[in-house]
């Protein structure tokens, strides 16, 4: 008899899926890769961005990428920065939900836009965000943007598997 809970999700049964596989263990095989990408990520640390919307930037972009383990990760890092659960519930409908600032639909679009840059970031996407960051911050936001885009083509070229992140540890 299986556990109470296992496979279920608010009183609906979810189907057993066999674990994932790791590809590569990037930590392991090429560990200057993953301090290269780290440093990016610094760099955006220290450049006087709001903690929260670079975690909100960063769950948005990984639920376009379907990056599963960047999800985990940021979902948690973006309530351990105190994050409201509301508003990363709605994250991926930010446009018709009503928590979001400003400044923050606008980093949401430029973060979007940057992520599908395939065929070029529209020109009113940069004047809305443009309109509230400085020079400056806007390249920060583009960093993170990059960064988090680094690391969702990581894990999930690599199998990187979910559900292991702990804050405490990082």
């Amino acid at each position: 008899m299986r556990d109470r809970g296992e496979n279920r999700v608010q009183g609906a049964e979810v189907a057993a899926r066999p674990p994932v596989m790791r590809r590569v263990d990037l930590n392991r095989v090429a560990p200057e890769v993953s301090r290269a990408v780290r440093e990016l990520d610094l760099a955006v640390k220290h450049a006087g961005l709001d903690p929260t919307l670079v975690e909100l930037l960063k769950v948005r972009v990984s639920q376009i990428n379907r990056c599963a383990y960047c999800l985990d990760m940021h979902t948690k890092d973006a309530l351990a920065a105190g994050e409201r659960p509301q508003r990363l519930f709605a994250l991926s409908a930010w446009r018709e939900a009503p928590f979001y600032t400003d400044r923050e639909r606008a980093a949401l679009a430029w973060a979007e836009a940057v992520t599908a840059c395939s065929e070029g970031v529209p020109d009113d996407v940069y004047e809305g965000v443009r309109s509230h960051f400085a020079e400056r911050e806007l390249v920060f936001l583009t960093l993170a943007v990059v960064a988090i885009n680094s690391w969702n083509r990581l894990a999930v070229s690599f199998k990187t598997p979910a559900g292991t992140y702990r804050p405490d540890l990082a």
